[in-house]
């Protein structure tokens, strides 16, 4: 259980470390279902972080755990690299 936590802090600092920033999500629903999607991460907090997502028509906040990242059910890159 330990070495959990630890790899848990890992995934808070990488993405602290891209606040504010442009970033490019794959996110795992299940039975095949892989949604992409663009945001800017705007706040962090103790279990979870958001993301700013605009589409063609409406601008939505969703919000997903440290845990989604560590499992690779929701995989977060820089979109400027």
């Amino acid at each position: 259980m330990r070495k959990a936590i630890f790899e848990i802090d890992g995934v808070r600092q990488k993405i602290a470390a891209l606040k504010g920033r442009n970033v490019r999500m794959l996110i795992n629903r299940g039975r095949k279902r892989i949604i992409k999607l663009n945001g800017v991460l705007e706040d962090i907090y103790p279990s979870v972080f958001t993301i700013r997502v605009a589409t063609d028509r409406t601008t939505s906040l969703v919000t997903y755990s440290y845990s989604d990242v560590l499992c690779n059910d929701v995989k977060i890159t820089d979109a400027g690299r």
